[in-house]
């Protein structure tokens, strides 16, 4: 399930879950992390049925969305969609996955790890939490004397001792379903955002006699939360490389890594040669043994086995089996070129 997340830096203009990030909506990289649970369930605000019909369109019908008319925190966010949790989950008492819309670098292997830890741990509630050289803007996790995790509080909220720590609160965490609305019941207002803080259920489980554990993310890159346009460039940049790796890991030549870019729906075989600046979009498909750039730009192009492109920029086209584009040559959207074409340097082909 994802909620927006608390305690990190607002700035406007904010960047929205549905802006692109390597050519896909932002929260679609979420949805692919909490991929394995059992039922998915997206919490939405203003512009909902937009929303809702963009990821709908990428995910299919696997997802679940509940719209919270008002925005009064990520509390009131998860009890807005506790009722059509536990009308899946009946009464079995599972576990729940809370996640925000704007950290795209979550891995889904941390989530699994996270779920077991907080079973290993028979917590009611696990907090994944991060140790930053500037925690800043982010609610800080408190413990006690002998480290163990008691409340998470909110910067603005925080005591100047408090805003000293420097592990802190990324908004993913793992709460047991049936233990949610009565701790969220508990929840109030009373702090300087007047919200309902779901991180407050921390400190309301532990009253009840209930275990709550903090656990540090690995690499607190993958919580990056993504608030203002510095910080989508960042994401942007650690997702490209990360496409970058898994395509190299699979066989495909990358001259110059840190100057190309693959987007996450691209498509590429083994033995695919791309050369510095290459530029892939969209729902491009490049087949074995073809060669890319320098500096060559193609948007939704198919691209065939063996195909020699030079610098261009194609939009829609498809280009045939050890077909050679020249460099600067312009080939209009809708060109399809046979197996084996030459088109010379420069040259203009309409479709």
């Amino acid at each position: 399930m994802l909620a927006a997340g608390e305690g990190t830096r607002m700035r406007s203009p904010r960047p929205k879950p549905l802006h692109l990030l390597c050519g896909r909506p932002m929260v679609s990289f979420i949805l692919d992390a909490v991929s394995d649970a059992r039922a998915t369930f997206v919490v939405v605000g203003h512009g909902a049925t937009w929303v809702e019909k963009e990821l709908r369109a990428r995910h299919g019908d696997a997802l679940s969305f509940v719209e919270q008319s008002e925005q009064l925190g990520t509390g009131h966010a998860v009890a807005t969609a506790l009722p059509a949790i536990l009308d899946v989950v009946g009464d079995v008492d599972v576990d729940v996955v809370i996640v925000p819309g704007d950290t795209p670098l979550l891995r889904r292997a941390t989530l699994s790890e996270l779920v077991a830890r907080h079973r290993e741990g028979q917590a009611a509630m696990t907090v994944l939490s991060a140790v930053l050289e500037d925690p800043s803007g982010y609610g800080r996790i408190v413990r006690d004397r002998d480290g163990r995790f008691t409340r998470i509080v909110e910067e603005r909220d925080a005591s100047p001792e408090e805003r000293q720590i420097h592990e802190v609160n990324t908004s993913v965490m793992v709460v047991r379903a049936a233990l949610l609305g009565p701790g969220l019941r508990r929840v109030g207002r009373q702090n300087a955002q007047h919200e309902y803080y779901l991180t407050d259920l921390v400190g309301v489980l532990r009253e009840a006699g209930h275990a709550t554990a903090a656990v540090p993310v690995d690499d607190a890159l993958e919580v990056m939360g993504v608030n203002d346009r510095s910080q989508l460039a960042g994401a942007e940049r650690e997702m490209r490389r990360r496409i970058n790796e898994r395509w190299m890991q699979r066989g495909v030549t990358m001259w110059d890594p840190r100057h190309t870019y693959v987007d996450a729906d691209v498509e590429l075989a083994a033995d695919v040669s791309l050369l510095p600046g290459t530029v892939l979009r969209g729902r491009t498909t490049v087949a074995a043994g073809a060669i890319i750039g320098p500096h060559a730009h193609l948007e939704d192009v198919t691209v065939g086995e063996g195909a020699r492109i030079a610098t261009v920029t194609v939009t829609r086209a498809v280009i045939g089996e050890r077909a050679d584009v020249g460099a600067y040559a312009v080939l209009e959207a809708g060109v399809v070129l046979e197996a084996g074409a030459r088109v010379a340097p420069g040259d203009h082909l309409s479709a």
